[in-house]
């Protein structure tokens, strides 16, 4: 079911605790993008493995836990998948609030709609860093089972990606399940060592 969703304390969303087992951190991952890009599919790829073909689509935002062991450290991801659509706008930055890293969704479709979503990019960056200032970035290139893959042009995103010190991007398929374990563990990754570098 798809509903806006009650924003929870600043406290529940990114903390850590000490237990006899290991640590246990819990990170809020923003996953945004223009509406149909696949963000809800690809979330839903790496945390259940499942796919619907049919769009249905988010209101306001939903969030999807996904938990992950590292060495004794037990890590809790928290994506919030927040609506693209303008209409939604005004609630965006209660959405975005404390998130520890970020996924811009783009889809490859080769369309007007694609186009756009690629141009949008920045945009979606511009309103994330307005509201969380400088976090870790992944760029997933979507849908890439509805275009030839070697025929597609990779040196406008990795420009891109260059320019704005993203983390990087990562071609996925929602559909197929192509590079989206990879994509999705860049981020775990990252906020992984943020925390060895910071003991």
């Amino acid at each position: 079911m798809n509903e806006i969703i009650e924003i929870k304390k600043d406290k529940e969303l990114n903390e850590i605790k000490e237990t006899d087992t290991g640590r246990k951190f819990r990170y809020k991952v923003a996953v945004i993008g223009d509406g149909r890009v696949g963000k809800t599919s690809l979330i839903k790829k790496y945390t259940q493995g499942s796919f619907k073909k049919e769009y249905i689509k988010t209101l306001g935002a939903q969030f999807y836990t996904y938990d992950k062991k590292i060495n004794r450290d037990k890590i809790r991801l928290m994506f919030w998948d927040i609506a693209g659509q303008d209409k939604f706008h005004f609630l965006r930055p209660n959405f975005f609030k404390n998130s520890k890293a970020a996924i811009i969704v783009y889809s490859l479709e080769e369309s007007n709609f694609g186009r756009e979503s690629f141009n949008h990019i920045m945009d979606w960056y511009n309103v994330l860093t307005k509201h969380c200032g400088e976090i870790p970035i992944v760029v997933f290139a979507n849908k890439v089972d509805l275009v030839d893959e070697t025929k597609l042009d990779n040196s406008s995103i990795q420009d891109m990606v260059n320019k704005n010190s993203f983390l990087g991007y990562y071609i996925t398929s929602a559909k197929t399940g192509e590079g989206v374990t990879k994509a999705f563990n860049a981020i775990i990754e990252t906020l992984n060592y943020k925390i060895l570098i910071s003991e």
